[in-house]
């Protein structure tokens, strides 16, 4: 059935069920490459990037036909069909953003993500033809390499400008057919054909040979290898879901007639019988994953037939739209078809213009107006925004065949369909996205405990989710890392409190302490991805109290449990008045200075522990390769025993003459205070050179491997499912393979030293401290003083530490808690202290690892595209391993001890390292070393002068060295007070 001709969208106001919103435009063929010189320079007039009015004259003698079409569509658009006048655009800017603010409340105009497929015919005489797919678009450019055996790597598709304004003449002059309704591609081939030929551009024997040309055969480049493939497992029903509704609407919005569409059961018929005619040895399964769900097709079909003497053109836009078995390579319903034919010795022409539009349907703002138009003037509108916005590279300085590589970072496209702002207006949806650390969580509510009891009613409707989003490997993977990560500050914290106070609080006090405190904090907290951790102003804090005890005859723990008391009663208190709303104060100057802090104390600590190894395995410096033979060592009687030693010897009722010192092994030696005699001795005992350069081996291919391995997702070997598993494994299978190493080379490195058993390391001392014991007891009193500085130290860390976990740029969906992570830092403090336990409060550098190893990335990527970032996984399964685990490492001694210490110490160097990208401070503090040609384009660097972004950093460099400076010396005990 032939559709009625449609002149204007507006005045079409019966059709049938074939019938289609059709705008023919001009007769004149649109093709000729012979323009007039002022035709040509009139394009360049008007659409490089200059906005000129619809409706302004040109002062030109010769005017383009397109402009006397606009002008006529304006004149038959500016009235609407109850007689109103409709919007005027001086720009097509402003007719598009008009164009996509407007809502049909027609699912069919509702803009899907597009896979365009670019197929290309060549018909001579005599010659069998079909069409072969040459380029594919999902987001960027692939083309089919000239072998024609694979695909090219995406790329950012560059077009010709003369191809841009020749696909705007298509447009204007051809046919252009929206809302078509048809169910094959015969259909569609016959209602294309039958208005050029009811516009005597066709004769009927051109038209059946062109309908015998659409009809051929298409072969797509994935058919060579995919002979024999499993059948698909996704579903169509989501693909294409839109074909099987029963109902649509007409040019009108009104909803057409039951008489008008085919029966519900009659679609379902067509859908199911197009869906059992796909062949799905022929679908690549690997690239239908990348397709988006409920994505719909474009078809390009352009090509060069050997009988035409004119351009057959036409832009179809099918409703709904329709899965064409074979047209496409993947079997997803196609959406919009557009079709070149013309007469040989054009192909190229054809091929770019072709480029053009698949392009320009993967540009998001055309994309969206593709769908929402109502008629020819609104794709035209669209092109010319798009011209618009294009950007012309002089043909003399670069090089037209250069693949540009996609960009890591797509800039948004939503200003383009937003308004500019009026001048003198602020536009503050910005500065409220950047502002500080505002928001419901921090706000002061005037009531007792308010903000807790907020934190829980924010938090408890996402409980569940907090331990269903935790099934996914990248948990497990998380987990294991900073198990091991965890483990060894926690142990190195617990020995080196039990040396500074003689064994009263040791390494299995830290372990059990750290695994109870973790376990509450994740089950309860607000904020779960914070990791718990022990901080060295805690540890200069506990060496200052225990030397004070000691000298005024006081007892430590004691005296410690009333001073963690009043600490947990202040923090409590913080808690109960809204204490945490004053986080909003932290700005992002405290937020770097703290977090860069804590990085470098990382990478100082872990090399300091590396250098330190060279202690207890020296090196002989002075070797002399000739007399190896003649190197020993023995251990000897002291010649001048000290008077420690002899009181030594007197308290175990050692006779120094009875002691055969020759035949002593090196930790007998030590015991007995012997000393060590020979050529092959150092002063701490014999040279050891083999194990700290293996020492040294294995802490940094440590930091190396890790690195590696992190960064093997962005590679381009194995699959995408691979690379991701490996990286996030990555610190676990480096760990893991230097452990098997260091066993198999089987040199002595020192190993991970873990209690075994689960008792206080003191016989003298038990699970529950009295707070009072043998001191007077004014103590309980007097102790709130020290109470208030622990306060700060604690509630500083803590704070700054959740901010920086809390922002903006991690996305987090769940909300946070400052005040009932607070409060549950407050009670554990509290039961810690009673316990004799260490106090644990949020970690830093352990946090920051936790969220980049939670990291999520959309897997639906087109190719070429960057993963997206979407957010964190959010949940607390991780950190209530990560601390079940540590409290059950008592139980596995025998497994643990093969871990080397230096692994765990690159470990802590490669996780400060990693911790410190996304601090602003660093990327400014390398700009002092470029050169302006070279410096990244940050944003600041375009608005602020480099004058001041230097001064600005060596302003907050000299805070930083004054931090440092201040943590390392005796001051340590003010650390948390500089820092507020």
């Amino acid at each position: 059935m032939k559709p009625i001709l449609c002149t204007n969208y507006f005045h079409c106001s019966k059709m049938t069920d074939e019938e289609a919103v059709l705008d023919r435009g001009g007769t004149r063929s649109m093709l000729n490459t012979n323009f007039e010189k002022e035709e040509l320079e009139g394009h360049r007039t008007l659409y490089i990037g200059v906005h000129v009015p619809l409706g302004r004259r040109s002062h030109r003698r010769h005017r383009h036909h397109g402009h006397r079409h606009r002008k006529r569509s304006k004149e038959r658009d500016s009235t609407g069909e109850d007689g109103r006048e409709s919007p005027s655009y001086n720009t097509p800017a402003q007719r598009v953003q008009f164009l996509l603010g407007t809502e049909d409340g027609d699912e069919e105009h509702i803009p899907h993500a597009l896979f365009t497929e670019m197929d290309e015919i060549c018909l001579r005489e005599g010659e069998d033809a079909e069409w072969k797919e040459t380029a594919r678009w999902l987001k960027f450019e692939e083309d089919v390499e000239d072998g024609g055996e694979r695909w090219s790597k995406p790329y950012v598709a560059t077009l010709s400008l003369h191809s841009l304004f020749e696909l705007r003449s298509c447009i204007m002059n051809g046919i252009v057919m929206l809302d078509m309704r048809a169910n094959s591609l015969e259909e569609i081939a016959d209602m294309v054909l039958d208005q050029h030929e009811g516009s005597g551009s066709l004769g009927p024997d051109a038209r059946k040979r062109i309908r015998e040309a659409l009809l051929k055969q298409h072969h797509h480049q994935n058919h060579k290898k995919l002979a024999n493939r499993i059948p698909i497992v996704r579903s169509f029903a989501d693909i294409g879901k839109k074909q099987s509704e029963p109902h649509s609407m007409d040019k009108n919005g009104q909803t057409v007639s039951p008489q008008s569409q085919p029966s519900n059961n009659e679609a379902k018929q067509d859908v199911s019988r197009e869906n059992s005619a796909v062949d799905f040895s022929k679908i690549d399964l690997h690239f239908m994953k990348k397709i988006p769900p409920g994505a719909e097709a474009s078809n390009v079909l352009v090509g060069e037939l050997e009988f035409l003497d004119r351009p057959v053109v036409a832009f179809v836009r099918l409703s709904p739209a329709v899965l064409l078995n074979g047209l496409t390579e993947v079997p997803i319903t196609t959406r919009f078809l557009f079709i070149l034919l013309g007469p040989l010795g054009k192909g190229p022409q054809y091929h770019e213009i072709g480029r053009s539009i698949a392009t320009l349907m993967t540009d998001e703002i055309f994309h969206d107006v593709a769908y929402k138009a109502k008629d020819r003037s609104d794709l035209v509108a669209g092109i010319d925004e798009f011209l618009d916005q294009v950007t012309v590279l002089p043909p003399g300085e670069w090089d037209p065949s250069i693949r540009i590589e996609p960009p890591k970072n797509v800039p948004s496209q939503e200003k383009r369909k937003i308004p500019p702002v009026p001048n003198g207006v602020t536009d503050l949806g910005e500065s409220e996205e950047h502002g500080g650390h505002g928001g419901p969580e921090l706000q002061r509510t005037g009531r007792i405990f308010g903000g807790m009891i907020l934190d829980i009613k924010r938090k408890a409707p996402h409980y569940l989710s907090d331990y269903t989003d935790a099934i996914s490997l990248q948990c497990l993977a998380s987990f294991l890392f900073l198990y091991c990560a965890c483990m060894s500050p926690v142990i190195t914290f617990g020995g080196l409190l039990g040396e500074a106070t003689e064994g009263r609080v040791s390494a299995i006090e830290s372990l059990f302490g750290a695994s109870m405190t973790g376990i509450a904090y994740s089950l309860f907290a607000g904020q779960p991805l914070t990791i718990l951790g022990s901080t060295g102003p805690v540890l200069v804090f506990e060496k200052i109290l225990f030397k004070f005890c000691k000298e005024y005859g006081l007892s430590y723990l004691s005296l410690r449990t009333c001073i963690g008391l009043w600490t947990a009663f202040f923090c409590l208190l913080l808690v109960a008045t809204d204490a945490s709303s004053l986080v909003c104060y932290i700005t992002r100057f405290t937020e770097e200075a703290f977090a860069a802090l804590i990085c470098i104390i990382f990478i100082y600590e872990a090399l300091e522990k590396l250098i330190h190894l060279g202690v207890h395995y020296p090196v002989n410096k002075h070797n002399d390769l000739q007399k190896l033979t003649q190197y020993w060592c023995s251990c000897v009687e002291p010649r001048d025993p000290s008077n420690e030693t002899l009181q030594f010897w007197d308290e175990r009722n050692i006779t120094v003459s009875q002691v055969n010192w020759t035949s002593l092994e090196v930790k007998e030696c030590e015991v007995l205070h012997g000393e060590f005699q020979g050529p092959a001795c150092g002063h701490h005992g014999p040279y050891i050179p083999d194990v700290l350069f293996w020492c040294v081996v294995l802490f940094f291919t440590t930091v190396f491997m890790s690195a590696f391995l992190k960064e093997f997702k962005f590679s381009r070997y194995f699959p995408t499912k691979v690379r991701s598993i490996i990286s996030d494994f990555a610190v676990f299978i480096t760990i893991l393979t230097m452990v098997l190493v260091d066993y198999a080379i089987g040199i002595p490195s020192p190993k991970l030293q873990v209690p075994n058993k689960f008792k206080p390391t003191r016989d003298d001392r038990g699970w529950v401290i009295n707070p009072v014991g043998p001191n007077p007891w004014w103590t309980t009193i007097v102790t709130f003083v020290p109470a208030l500085l622990c306060t700060i130290l604690i509630f500083m860390d803590q704070q700054i530490t959740a901010v920086i976990i809390n922002r903006k740029e991690h996305k987090l969906k769940k909300g946070c808690g400052y005040h009932l992570d607070l409060f549950v830092v407050g009670v554990m403090l509290g039961v810690c202290s009673v316990m004799g336990l260490p106090w644990f409060v949020a970690a830093t550098v352990l946090s920051i690892s936790h969220v980049n190893s939670l990291k999520l990335e959309s897997e639906c990527s087109a190719p070429g595209e960057q993963p997206k970032f979407l957010g964190i996984r959010e949940q607390r399964f991780t950190g209530l391993m990560i601390f079940t685990l540590m409290g059950c490492s008592v139980f596995m001694t025998s497994v643990l001890k093969f871990i080397p210490m230096p692994v765990l110490y690159g470990v802590f160097l490669y996780m400060g390292a990693s911790s410190l990208r996304g601090i602003q401070f660093f990327d400014r503090l390398k700009l002092f070393g470029m050169p302006a040609k070279h410096q990244p384009d940050f944003i600041y660097l375009r608005h602020v002068p480099l004058r001041k972004v230097h001064l600005f950093t060596i302003v907050q460099l000299s805070c930083l060295i004054l931090l440092w400076v201040i943590k390392t010396s005796r001051a340590a005990i003010v650390f948390p007070m500089m820092v507020t």
